[in-house]
């Protein structure tokens, strides 16, 4: 490998990762004590847990579950009953096969996936060139009688504008005679926060992961967070199968009557124990990954061939991933190798896969982006002298 920099020259070869999975010093003793409680299942570990989440955020009405494809999954299934008041904005008349979700095709498969397993149409929003997230221009034109769902990303970390989002459903839903539910895709946006309020407590569905290299890890795993009680306490069902574990019976085998059949989603007490174990670890990870990033904000500004996302004052994201958009990415990305700095475009579009061919549509913003997106390291592993020699290495040019 070419050694070039500061970083070479303290005498290490391996590359400065991208990603990196980020534990806490106590988490294998944690979890040793929880493999020899005699419950590995869900208990009381999953019920500690989303205690502390509920402290974390300040949302009560929250649900851990095995993934976060589980938890998106399982909010477009909540959705499928036609229901009224608190958190519908009227009357919500439920959602049929072949009904329409508004999406974002620059996101992981994981996203989307759970569109088409809930029998439901996806239609494709052109992105914001400006922040990678969805468009809400190109979103506010493609609403329709069909649109029943709006799902969305904060690429990165970064906020969608929701006080915008909300205003473009509000002057639609006259016309609409109901309002589209939203659905936000928390997984890069832990700790993120919108208006000084942190990500899925501005009154939506929001699904958060707790994958291996998210900023809170559960080894894997995932949230919801329901606008109400009562999709709740369905999906606090409906993720064990819509068996009541707390309903008490004379044969704890053996469950009452289920009104509504559900999901093995449910999280076990040892990727809570991982989770809880990491809470405080992951406070420090988002800083150290907004303190890069801020360090990026300021010295690559004004690079050649290089443009940097938007960072309005309202917002502040969690940095999950640092994007930026280059010239002739190739050799950025070669550069960078060759100077041991691992880079990557970390999602690939949802709409160039054949098992989606009949959704695809013109996306000209993105087409303008997805061969200039490129995203360099930015987390809690990246120190002072890395980032300094990744900052020199792209402002030397490529």
């Amino acid at each position: 490998m070419k050694r070039v920099g500061n970083w070479h020259q303290r005498g290490l070869s391996r590359m400065i990762p991208l990603f990196k999975v980020g534990m806490s010093g106590d988490a294998s003793a944690r979890v040793a004590e929880t493999l020899q409680s005699g419950y590995i299942g869900q208990g009381p570990r999953v019920e500690e847990f989303e205690s502390a989440l509920r402290k974390e955020l300040g949302i009560q009405n929250l649900l851990t579950v095995n993934s976060g494809t589980s938890a998106l999954h399982l909010a477009l299934h909540l959705l499928k009953r036609p229901a009224s008041g608190e958190g519908f904005h009227g009357i919500w008349p439920g959602l049929q096969p072949g009904d329409e979700v508004l999406a974002t095709p620059l996101t992981c498969t994981a996203t989307n996936w759970p569109v088409l397993g809930n029998g439901l149409e996806l239609r494709w929003v052109d992105v914001d060139p400006n922040n990678a997230n969805m468009s809400l221009d190109d979103l506010k034109q493609k609403l329709s009688s069909r649109t029943k769902v709006i799902l969305l990303v904060h690429w990165g970390g970064y906020p969608v504008d929701l006080d915008a989002l909300g205003r473009i459903l509000d002057e639609a839903t006259p016309h609409l005679g109901f309002r589209p539910m939203v659905i936000e895709d928390c997984a890069h946006a832990w700790k993120s926060t919108y208006k000084n309020r942190f990500i899925g407590s501005h009154g939506n569905l929001a699904a958060f992961s707790f994958q291996a290299i998210k900023h809170l890890t559960c080894g894997d795993g995932g949230l919801l967070v329901t606008p109400n009680t009562d999709l709740f306490k369905r999906g606090k069902l409906l993720r064990w199968y819509g068996i009541d574990r707390d309903d008490p019976r004379g044969d704890f085998r053996c469950e009452n009557d289920v009104p509504e059949w559900g999901f093995k989603f449910h999280m076990n007490d040892i990727s809570a124990t991982i989770g809880l174990s990491n809470l405080e670890f992951a406070d420090r990870a988002v800083e150290q990954h907004r303190d890069n990033a801020k360090f990026y904000n300021s010295v690559l500004q004004n690079t050649p061939g290089v443009e940097l996302l938007e960072n309005a004052t309202d917002r502040l994201s969690s940095y999950w991933i640092y994007t930026i958009k280059v010239s002739r990415r190739e050799d950025f990305r070669r550069k960078l190798s060759e100077s041991g700095i691992m880079v990557s475009q970390v999602h690939e579009r949802n709409d160039k896969h054949s098992t989606v061919e009949s959704y695809r549509s013109f996306l000209p913003q993105l087409d303008s982006i997805i061969d200039k997106i490129i995203c360099i390291p930015v987390g809690w592993w990246v120190d002072e002298i890395a980032r300094n020699h990744i900052a020199d290495t792209i402002k030397s040019g490529w």
